[in-house]
């Protein structure tokens, strides 16, 4: 239940702090007095829109605070702040939350019925929830509803792999081939730098050969000036170390220079005989080349890795063409398996439907009736819509005559304003006992009806009011009477002549003649005043 409100700087209310007891709560006052201003704020903190213009005084925030208590005492504190710039913040118990999260609670905590509300009645979706409250739905609802998102989302799934695997169709020759040229060349890493030096070498193949067969002849042992030098010079220089001990290490050295230029020799001349003049390798290493190059300039890279990398990824966008045909083949199929589930359950809540639909409308007939419309006729049609929705297969539609005829037409078309009222209080009182909402506002559900009907009706929202805590903003007496509690909303002028709107707890004799007033008009007569006794009497 809704127990203590707080707003400050909201429009005409500077500051207001008021809680309200169980039951029926009774809000009365003069037109103009602030009774709407009061239901913006409550709007507000339930997550209406936020606009800077409500606020009076433009250096603070506007702040409204509601402190809601639970069967089993528990409370929440639900804040909403407005800033002079227009900015808004949720709270709840001092945590920063979403608008989506602050509705998401406040939802299940207060129903408002505004004057406006009564349109509601010829709403399609209203009318389809008004059912499946009595039918006891909610659960069998929430499932179809999770199972309608997955199945929206598996169709969105789909669509998205459909256009991919589509295109992946029309570049798959294009990739295919790219890749089979790039396969087929059989490329390796580095293989270009290796091509490029073997070509320098087969080019240069007869030159190549000449130089090291020159270089042989020059160090050759029997045609070698050298040889022949170094031989002299280690006999005279092995006779000369006989004798000088120091010049042994240069033996040695001039020793190792001969073994070495033989080896020197050896390595020239095996490497002379690898060099052969290959006309056909050179043929074949230079198309190699060529190929690289043409495959280089083809797809704008630098290198044969880049190629590498390119063939890889061609393999990889045609891998990820076949994954995607299997993707869509297990999409189709969980597709299914969902359709299939939204069908049984949409059948499911059909079936409940169905089943509740005559008893709906015995009901609300009866109900309608006892605020004297006696020979009202009232029921509940289903039909099958165009195409499975949120909320199932079914097209829920209320019939209504107020004179009973055979054939009601439908209640947004033919229904008054003072019979929306009446039936809108049944519809209300109906939900209430279902939906197990613990608070209910009604802002002045009984315009347009008076008389012994404004008396039922009242005692209709007491009944509600034995359940749970119902707020009642009215303008009938008979209504306001009934009220366990009872506040009047007024205009006060303050010191600096500004008028500010207020709230407060009216009893006995004060609270007499408040309805006395709302009996007979601004001047409150005996007679008022003794027919206002009689009806808190009562």
């Amino acid at each position: 239940m809704l127990a203590r409100l707080t707003i400050n700087n909201y429009a005409l209310i500077d500051a207001l702090d008021i809680s309200f007891p169980k039951h029926l709560v009774i809000i009365t006052g003069q037109t103009g007095a602030g009774k709407s201003i009061l239901l913006g704020a409550l709007s507000l903190l339930l997550g209406a829109r936020a606009d800077s213009d409500v606020i009076c005084d433009r250096s603070r925030n506007c702040v409204v605070e509601a402190q809601f208590i639970d069967d089993d005492g528990q409370e929440r504190i639900v804040r909403r702040v407005v800033t002079p710039q227009g900015r808004s913040r949720a709270f709840i118990d001092d945590m920063p939350v979403t608008l989506d999260e602050l509705k998401t609670l406040t939802s299940s905590l207060v129903d408002i019925h505004s004057q406006n509300s009564q349109t509601m009645l010829g709403d399609a979706a209203f009318q389809r929830k008004v059912l499946d409250a009595f039918a006891g739905n909610a659960a069998l609802l929430g499932r179809y509803e999770a199972a309608y998102r997955h199945f929206k989302e598996l169709g969105k799934q789909l669509a998205d792999l459909e256009q991919r695997v589509a295109l992946s169709a029309r570049n798959r020759d294009y990739l295919q081939f790219q890749f089979d040229q790039l396969a087929k060349a059989a490329l390796e890493p580095g293989e270009l730098a290796r091509l490029e030096k073997e070509q320098l070498e087969l080019a240069n193949a007869e030159d190549l050969k000449l130089s090291l067969r020159t270089a042989l002849d020059a160090l050759d042992n029997d045609r070698s000036d050298v040889q022949t030098a170094l031989k002299e010079a280690i006999g005279n220089l092995s006779r000369a170390a006989r004798v000088i001990d120091r010049l042994e290490p240069l033996l040695q050295r001039l020793e190792s220079s001969r073994i070495e230029l033989k080896d020197i020799v050896n390595e020239i001349d095996s490497e002379q005989e690898k060099i052969t003049v290959d006309d056909a390798r050179l043929e074949a290493v230079e198309n190699r080349i060529a190929l690289i190059y043409d495959l280089m300039r083809k797809h704008e890279v630098e290198g044969v890795d880049e190629l590498l990398a390119l063939k890889d990824s061609f393999q990889a966008s045609l891998q990820e063409g076949d994954d995607l045909g299997e993707r869509l083949a297990g999409v189709r199929r969980e597709l299914d398996e969902a359709d299939k589930l939204c069908a049984e359950l949409s059948a499911e809540l059909h079936s409940a439907r169905l089943q509740a639909a005559p008893e709906l409308s015995q009901v609300l007939q009866s109900s309608i009736r006892g605020l004297e419309m006696p020979f009202a006729a009232f029921s509940v049609q289903i039909d099958a819509l165009p195409e499975r929705g949120p909320a199932g297969e079914d097209a829920v539609r209320f019939f209504f005559s107020a004179a009973g005829d055979d054939r009601p037409k439908e209640l947004s078309k033919v229904a008054s304003g003072g019979e929306l009222s009446r039936i809108m209080l049944c519809v209300k009182a109906l939900m209430a006992q279902h939906v197990q909402m613990p608070t209910m506002i009604f802002d002045e559900i009984d315009v347009g009806v008076s008389g012994s009907v404004a008396d039922k009706m009242g005692r209709m929202i007491v009944g509600m009011g034995d359940s749970m805590q119902v707020i009642a903003i009215t303008h009938l007496p008979q209504v306001a009477s009934k009220g366990n509690a009872h506040y009047l909303v007024y205009k006060e002028i303050g010191d600096d002549r500004v008028a500010s709107s207020k709230i407060r707890k009216i009893e006995g004799e004060e609270r007499a003649r408040e309805i006395a007033r709302m009996l007979s008009g601004q001047e409150v007569t005996p007679e008022a005043l003794a027919n206002a006794r009689v009806l808190l009497g009562q």
